[in-house]
């Protein structure tokens, strides 16, 4: 199951460094992840200062 990123983040860009496979990018006003490329592996969530990235 894909992770999603909820409106907790802040825009630090942690998570998208983190991402192995790049399904991170900035949206508007909070980063996104692409369900389709996302391999559920949690680096994102490891790494949020916020706690922002969870599996759906």
């Amino acid at each position: 199951m894909a992770y999603k990123i909820s409106d907790e983040c802040i825009s630090c860009g942690a998570c998208a460094a983190e991402c192995p496979v790049e399904a991170i990018s900035e949206g508007d006003g909070k980063y996104e992840i692409d369900a389709d490329a996302c391999v559920s592996c949690g680096s994102c969530a490891d790494v949020c200062p916020v706690g922002a990235p969870a599996e759906e």
